[in-house]
């Protein structure tokens, strides 16, 4: 219930102050698992991902995050979870495959960090991990604008690109690197066609 509040709230807000647009909804798979992938070069990346999308998206948020009593609250609240950046967290990887096992969507910045310069930076492996793992398809998502989407002044472009899914399987011949890669490469030929 939160969830849905809060989307309809940033929809309102972005389509008011923001040129909002949002390409390729058509291939956001409507049931089953997915894991949705996206650049990350701001703090409102999860919100406008979130809003952009018909499903309520569960996103590994770094656990620093969840230090913070309010936001930490409010973002578990909202479906997020705790990720150690700094080493495999087992208890993230159970709690991102549950997601996926529950048919629902799983939301990861396979940077692991926002990109001060909008540069695409080079990714961890969980996205294809856990794609190689459930066989849940991973959704490319491109974002352009949520860098400085409210500084100065209003009105500012922000773009959603969502790509064709990629499909990962336990036939999968390459390995992980290999798989995060292809996905990055996605990512990018999305933001390059914006």
């Amino acid at each position: 219930m939160l969830y849905r509040i809060g989307q309809a709230l940033f929809r309102f807000l972005f389509a008011c102050f923001c040129r909002w647009e949002v390409i390729g909804l058509e291939n956001f798979p409507m049931e089953g698992p997915v894991i949705v992938v996206a650049n990350h070069v701001s703090y409102w990346d999860p919100i406008v991902v979130g809003s952009a999308l018909p499903r309520q998206v569960h996103f590994m948020a770094k656990k620093e995050l969840f230090f913070y009593p309010v936001l930490g609250f409010l973002i578990r609240r909202l479906g997020a979870f705790p990720v150690d950046r700094r080493r495999a967290d087992r208890s993230a990887i159970k709690k991102g495959l549950e997601i996926l096992k529950n048919g629902r969507v799983l939301g990861i910045f396979p940077e692991g960090t926002r990109s001060k310069t909008g540069e695409i930076l080079a990714p961890y492996s969980g996205a294809a991990y856990f794609a190689v793992k459930t066989g849940a398809p991973v959704c490319p998502v491109a974002l352009e604008g949520t860098r400085k989407i409210f500084s100065l002044g209003f009105f500012r472009k922000v773009r959603v690109k969502i790509g064709p899914v990629i499909r990962f399987d336990r036939s999968f011949d390459g390995d992980l690197e290999s798989g995060s890669q292809k996905i990055m490469e996605k990512i990018r030929q999305l933001l390059d066609d914006l």
